[in-house]
């Protein structure tokens, strides 16, 4: 069993204490798209990044690859933005990923999903879902972070609730909120000021 212990384990990157590549990636991380979302600021006072961004400026070829597909599925995704932070709800919640729930849930509130839902999917009970869809794509991603492979019903309607096209969008945002979550988790990014841990 693994003994968790408190404390970040990459100290905080500042952006004039960046090498030109690192601040590349950094400007841009806090000029993109993402600044202006409903999850609050992504900088410290430092002005260093939160979250899992600041462990990318310690990687950044990598780092900047990691952003750009997480931009991508956020932004330029034909998958419904109720569904998707449904969906990555559910990936938070799976890995008790605090920071990726206490911004989703903020994000998925702002999106309109029902306040009721999202506290379901925290203490892990049956969501009061509102459409037909909502419950398939839990689902879908609950079979995938837990047995790794979808049953075929549960694959039969998600293709013909999404179509092919957002298919694929849900399994490659399900797979990158794994890796972010595996980031905020083994680098111990803390919460931001003033914030408790949402997640028991």
């Amino acid at each position: 069993m693994v003994t968790l212990m408190s404390g970040r384990r990459l100290p905080p990157l500042p952006p004039d204490a960046l090498d030109p590549t690192a601040r590349d990636l950094y400007d841009t991380i806090a000029g993109g798209r993402r600044a202006g979302t409903r999850a609050g600021s992504i900088t410290e006072p430092d002005g260093s990044l939160i979250g899992p961004f600041n462990p990318l400026l310690y990687a950044p070829g990598v780092g900047d690859a990691v952003q750009r597909l997480g931009e991508a599925l956020r932004f330029e995704a034909r998958l419904d933005n109720q569904l998707l932070e449904i969906a990555v709800l559910t990936v938070a919640r799976h890995w008790t990923a605090q920071f990726e729930w206490w911004a989703h849930a903020r994000l998925a509130q702002a999106a309109g999903v029902d306040e009721a839902i999202i506290e379901a999917i925290r203490t892990r009970s049956e969501p009061p879902w509102t459409d037909t869809t909502q419950p398939i794509v839990h689902r879908f991603t609950k079979q995938i972070l837990e047995d790794h492979h979808v049953d075929d019903d549960t694959w039969a309607a998600t293709q013909a609730a999404l179509g092919d096209q957002e298919v694929v969008e849900l399994v490659t945002l399900i797979g990158y909120y794994g890796l972010i979550s595996a980031n905020l988790n083994v680098f111990r990014a803390p919460m931001p000021a003033g914030v408790e841990d949402p997640l028991s």
